[in-house]
């Protein structure tokens, strides 16, 4: 890299700078900080949901896959979820807008005090916030390892200077920062992503080469189904993907309660659903490409950073960077402005009521509780090669532990599922995260599918059949809640729904 690159990043960076202080003019209380006061545009929340599904990981540790297996990653990871999002947006994205304006929730786990009750609530919270901690955690050291490859800055300086620039415009300009800030970084990302397929292109001989690399390619590049991500682990995934994108990862859920209601918030996912199937296929197509270019590399993880400085004219080269880049601080800015909504919103007030009040939160503790969960993240980025390094936190620990922790919190939005409570979440919770400590630390020669897929199963069945099993009447506050969920219609946009009795026995 050279000053013209350098300078495009030093744009970048005022651009973010600029967009935050315009953001925090609009920041005048944590309604605003954490849902932007329900006035998010469907196509700004649209496109903000899919940057902020996925990290600079993408061209690190999936880069890798696609460089030694090929058309498989698109097949169990972006084509699953935009049928995923696809789905959520007739089932799950205009409940959770309908959430806030029935509730005036700003944190995604708000409701759950009403759904089940307060313990319920806190398990949930707790261990949602724990795992999120590892897998931004993860996005962190996975972007050092892009600025290494770039600039050969040491990568715990890079995991710091990352960190930084997303301090300052999470910490400031709260939800409104993080979604324009996405979709300039869509902006960027567009431009960059167009710019080296075309390179990719050119240096293998003209387009029409792109369509044949599969002639070329190492054999098994063309199966979709190959191990580890058998059909069972691509199953297993959608499960996951569906939970996940739908709003089990909570920021995620937060695009869709800032959508002004439930119609917005279904076009928003429809666009993010649509970006999810077509856009990732501009990105693999270099990836896909490149044992072409550099046969028997030694560090896949690194192969789409070596073509972008290889192939690109200076300028261009810092372009891409910034496009990787921005990914991580799309996703991890946001995780850190949802981890902070639950942690003032609902683990707070849980434990120290007198202090913190139920329904209502100060926006210094918000920005500081951001700053707080940032700063972990960075150390334990500092740390992941402790954990299996970036890949085995993304996909196997994360993986593993969402579907548990979102299986209550999803399926408690439909009336389907009206019959489980409380009982049911916490046994179906409890008994998914000993099934993943069981299979990976227990048991000998587990596939990654089984990893996947046991916590989930185990947790979405006891979670049903717990529910059917049931013989006590349902609460009529829930019965209420999940009938207001089904429809806009006769929706205020200030409801006064009874907060002060949310806090109940068993469900």
């Amino acid at each position: 890299m050279n000053v013209l690159d350098y300078a495009v990043m030093a744009l970048y960076a005022l651009m973010i700078v600029l967009i935050t202080l315009w953001a925090m003019r609009k920041v005048g209380s944590t309604r605003d900080f954490f849902t932007a006061g329900g006035k998010m545009p469907w196509w700004l929340s649209g496109v903000s949901h899919h940057m902020s599904g996925y990290s600079a990981a993408v061209f690190v540790a999936y880069a890798a896959v696609a460089y030694n297996m090929g058309i498989t990653l698109y097949f169990w990871w972006a084509l699953p979820i935009s049928i995923a999002v696809f789905i959520g947006s007739r089932v799950f994205a205009p409940r959770w807008a309908r959430l806030r304006i029935h509730m005036n929730i700003e944190s995604p786990m708000e409701y759950l005090v009403t759904r089940y009750n307060l313990p319920t609530q806190m398990v949930l919270a707790w261990s949602g916030v724990l795992l999120k901690t590892f897998d931004v955690g993860a996005k962190w050291a996975a972007i050092a390892v892009i600025i290494n490859v770039f600039t050969g800055i040491d990568p715990i300086i890079g995991i710091c200077l990352s960190g930084a620039l997303s301090l300052f415009y999470t910490v400031i300009g709260g939800l409104w920062a993080d979604a324009c800030n996405d979709f300039g970084q869509f902006i960027v990302q567009f431009v960059a992503a167009i710019v080296m397929l075309i390179a990719v292109a050119l240096h293998l001989g003209g387009f029409h080469a792109l369509l044949s690399i599969w002639d070329h390619l190492p054999v098994g590049h063309t199966q979709i189904v190959q191990e580890p991500y058998t059909l069972g682990f691509i199953f297993a995934y959608f499960i996951i993907y569906t939970l996940s994108y739908n709003g089990g990862t909570w920021n995620l859920a937060q695009r869709f309660i800032a959508a002004s209601g439930g119609r917005e918030a279904r076009k928003a996912a429809l666009l993010s659903s649509a970006l999810f199937l077509i856009w990732p296929l501009v990105l693999f197509w270099p990836m896909w490409a490149a044992p072409l270019l550099y046969p028997d590399l030694a560090d896949p993880s690194r192969a789409y950073s070596l073509m972008a400085m290889e192939l690109l004219p200076n300028g261009l080269v810092g372009l891409v960077l910034v496009a990787m880049f921005t990914h991580t601080l799309s996703m991890t800015s946001s995780d850190a402005n949802a981890i902070t909504a639950v942690v003032t919103r609902d683990i707070l007030p849980g434990m120290m009521p007198n202090l913190f009040q139920r329904g209502k939160s100060s926006l210094l503790v918000a920005r500081l509780t951001a700053f707080l969960f940032i700063i972990l993240t960075l150390i334990i980025a500092i740390n992941a090669s402790h954990f299996g390094g970036v890949l085995s936190l993304l996909i196997i620990w994360f993986g593993g532990l969402v579907g548990p922790i979102s299986i209550p919190m999803l399926l408690g939005l439909l009336p389907w599922f009206r019959r489980s409570g409380s009982a049911a979440a916490l046994t179906s919770w409890a008994i998914g995260v000993t099934t993943f400590f069981y299979v990976k630390f227990v048991l000998n020669d587990v596939s990654t599918a089984t990893q996947v897929a046991a916590p989930v199963l185990s947790s979405l069945v006891l979670f049903t059949v717990m529910g059917w099993m049931r013989r006590s009447p349902v609460d009529p506050q829930v019965d209420a809640l999940l009938h207001a969920l089904n429809s806009d219609q006769g929706m205020p946009e200030k409801s006064r729904w009874p907060q002060e009795s949310s806090v109940s026995p068993e469900r």
